[in-house]
């Protein structure tokens, strides 16, 4: 193409049906990336406007811009090749990071979000499938794109998704709904879950600012104030004093703040991490000094716990992990008053660890199944009690309503080999004497329905029954896996 670049390999196509590939320059010899679009003319004038705006635009962590050529049929971009892979496929390959590789990750991003918005420009294209991290580790944003009607915020709350997605594994924007990163775990009310309530182990200052980033009712920081924060953290890490650097967050209302200029209201962003540290020793020696005795008598601490700054609250289930179950731990529990028992088949499906595979219920011609119950429910036994801090449901579709339910007992357990009419009234008795501890939907941007706040943590949970109570529009459930995590 031009009489200069020539594909050599179609890497994938973006969330916009831009197709990438992996070029070569053949005068200067040398890698390209080539984002190809068709038509080109006025179709492609964003997307070429946006590059060369985004070629004026030199950083470290942001990918150089090359060309930007309209063929009329075609157009496209050439831009740096990146020996690396997107920051979502790091995380589908080997799962969630570490606070301090997120934190990193994320100060790489806002690094070059900064530099954008330093022009005066937007870059309207953040987040996991634009962030590249190369094979020598280098962190690097790609891909700008913007159609006018972008904000300097919207970048700043996408740097929060990045952080939220490499905390958590799942993107809580709409925004790259197109490519392959699953949508963020929301509670009942529809609401993204906490990094910490998704995943265990996530310190309570790095979890505070990511939610700030994301909740619409708060102000975000301009970007090069959130690249600050974020290298202050970067460097608390890289030194081994992450622990010690929280709880900070920003709450910012009203007037812009900075660093230099901070409203009493809010608190502090940038502070040196040796006050912080001189701070945590001081409480630590006025707290030992307020109970008395010697250091020595009192009882040793978890190595990594620091209950100002990520330690479990008090009473919360510590170190939550996955239970492993078995088919004998689940059925369906159908208190309807007629059909085949269809919907009782492979419910073990649902929690074989492979969502892969589905438990599916039949299809009825309503969404409230088809008026012939009230409900339909998957019902768990853990065996004993136990202490549990979530149950993640993950749906083959969105736009399902469900209830947590929790009992003393399965009055169903001894007479599964029964008969559907034997069945029923047992399910119907156990529906109405379990108690509902928690309700919850999937709306227009989940497929994933979490029940967290409604679980003590003080008590200890044998039978929990997930209820559905009203199907999506294909009139069908479809559980692709349900996940309870505790100890």
């Amino acid at each position: 193409m031009a009489d200069r670049y020539q594909l050599e390999e179609h890497v994938n196509d973006d969330s916009a049906g831009r197709q990438i590939w992996r070029g070569t320059d053949v005068i200067l010899r040398r890698p390209v990336a080539v984002v190809l679009r068709y038509p080109g003319g006025e179709d492609a004038a964003e997307m070429l406007q946006s590059a060369v705006a985004a070629s004026r635009v030199i950083h470290p962590n942001l990918a150089g811009v090359y060309d930007a050529i309209d063929e009329g049929e075609r157009a496209y971009v050439v831009r740096e090749w990146i020996d690396g892979v997107a920051l979502r496929d790091v995380v589908a390959e080997s799962g969630p990071m570490d606070a301090a590789r997120a934190i990193g990750i994320a100060r790489a991003v806002a690094d070059a979000v900064a530099a954008v918005h330093s022009t005066g420009m937007i870059h309207g294209n953040v987040h996991a499938g634009t962030t590249m991290i190369g094979t020598d580790g280098r962190v690097v944003l790609a891909d700008a794109r913007t159609d006018g009607d972008d904000k300097p915020d919207a970048d700043v709350r996408a740097v929060g998704g990045v952080l939220y997605f490499a905390l958590t594994g799942h993107w809580p924007h709409t925004e790259a709904g197109a490519s392959r990163v699953q949508d963020a775990v929301r509670d009942g009310s529809g609401t993204i879950v906490a990094p910490r309530q998704a995943r265990a182990g996530v310190p309570a200052y790095l979890d505070d600012l990511t939610m700030d980033l994301l909740d619409p009712k708060l102000a975000v920081p301009a970007s090069d104030v959130l690249a600050a924060e974020l290298a202050r953290l970067d460097s608390a890490a890289e030194e081994q004093y992450l622990e010690e650097v929280g709880p900070l967050r920003f709450t910012q209302s009203g007037d812009e703040q900075s660093p230099e200029q901070p409203q009493s209201a809010a608190r502090k962003i940038a502070v040196g991490v040796a006050a912080l540290l001189a701070i945590a020793v001081i409480g630590l020696m006025l707290g030992i000094s307020a109970l008395g005795g010697d250091p020595e008598d009192k009882p040793a601490v978890e190595a990594g716990a620091n209950p100002g700054a990520g330690g479990a609250a008090p009473g919360a289930v510590s170190n939550p992990q996955p239970f492993k179950l078995t088919k004998d731990q689940i059925r369906v529990v159908d208190p309807g008053p007629n059909g085949d028992g269809g919907d009782r088949r492979n419910a073990e499906l649902a929690i074989d660890g492979d969502d892969g595979t589905s438990w599916e219920t039949q299809t009825y011609n309503t969404r409230k199944f088809g008026e012939l119950k009230d409900g339909l429910g998957l019902l768990i036994d853990l065996g004993s009690p136990r202490q549990v801090s979530s149950v993640k449901i993950q749906l083959g579709e969105k736009g399902v309503s469900a209830e947590l339910k929790t009992g003393e007992t399965d009055p169903g357990a001894a007479k599964r080999g029964g008969s559907n009419d034997e069945l029923k009234p047992l399910d119907r008795d156990l529906v109405n004497s379990y108690g509902t501890i928690g309700t919850g939907f999937t709306n227009s941007e989940a497929s994933t329905m979490a029940f967290i706040d409604g679980l003590d943590p003080d008590a200890k949970y044998q039978y929990l029954l997930v209820w559905f109570t009203e199907l999506p529009d294909s009139r069908k459930i479809v559980v692709d896996e349900i996940i309870v995590e505790g100890t």
